[in-house]
């Protein structure tokens, strides 16, 4: 990762333009083509330096569900689950953690009534149960990683 890939990461941690050209100009403040945005974008995400680039919605204000759920499994176990609890689509922001529950992550759902649905899937997968904590209050905690 260079420096022109850093002031990329920074910047569009912040915003992204809504406009006809919006990697045109974003390029344009970083002094590189728009073509090299994209393709140094595509890159990152190709060599997994990003996880994901695109619009963080808010679920419920869409008519959705959201919850923070989590899971205890073994460790031998922890790869294969990951991937079987990856492949729903409604499952973002996977992470491991140094806990009981080793495994948290957020489910996002088309609906409100679909987050018990999804939930019952992913435990018939995996064959572990998945704890449900939906939020009882909402606050903006702004978060960004300065490269």
């Amino acid at each position: 990762m260079d420096s022109i890939d850093r002031a990329i990461i920074n910047q569009l941690q912040d915003e992204f333009p809504i406009c006809d050209r919006p990697f045109q100009a974003v390029a344009e403040g970083l002094g590189i083509s728009e073509d090299d945005l994209i393709t140094r974008i595509r890159q990152m995400l190709e060599n997994k330096q990003l996880s994901r680039f695109g619009p963080m919605y808010h679920a419920e204000r869409m008519g959705g569900g959201l919850s923070l759920c989590a899971m205890h499994l073994p460790e031998a176990e922890f790869d294969a689950i990951t991937e079987q609890v990856n492949q729903f689509p409604e499952v973002a922001h996977n992470y491991a953690r140094d806990h009981h529950f080793n495994m948290w992550f957020v489910l996002a759902t088309e609906t409100p009534e679909r987050i018990e649905k999804v939930l019952q899937e992913i435990e018939q997968v995996t064959g572990y149960p998945v704890y449900n904590m939906p939020k009882k209050e909402e606050f903006f905690v702004g978060l960004k990683f300065e490269l």
